[in-house]
């Protein structure tokens, strides 16, 4: 594994259509990607909550809010990956200072 470098955090928003199972499934798949490439630290599962507005004409998502440390090249493949899943309704990976 290539030098730990920065600390990051992972906002994730799920779909809820398919079901608590789907949730865990692809929650499950970015968790193991991540351990895979990266340092996973605290985890926060905030569960289903309200929508600010609509997205993809869902009104309620799956919150999780994840920390990681890895190589600066990570992020960008993750959020590369993210962006093509389906069930991921929202993503948004930030440095953490």
């Amino acid at each position: 594994m290539a030098k730990l470098s920065a600390k990051y955090e992972l906002m994730l928003v799920l779909s809820v259509a398919k079901g608590e199972e789907a949730v865990q499934s692809v929650w499950e798949k970015f968790k193991a990607l991540i351990e895979k490439n990266a340092e996973l630290g605290e985890v926060d599962e905030w569960g289903k909550r309200k929508l600010a507005y609509e997205i993809a004409d869902e009104t309620e998502g799956y919150y999780i809010v994840a920390n990681f440390t890895s190589a600066p090249e990570f992020p960008a493949e993750l959020d590369r990956i993210l962006q093509i899943t389906d069930g991921v309704l929202r993503s948004m990976i930030t440095v953490v200072e």
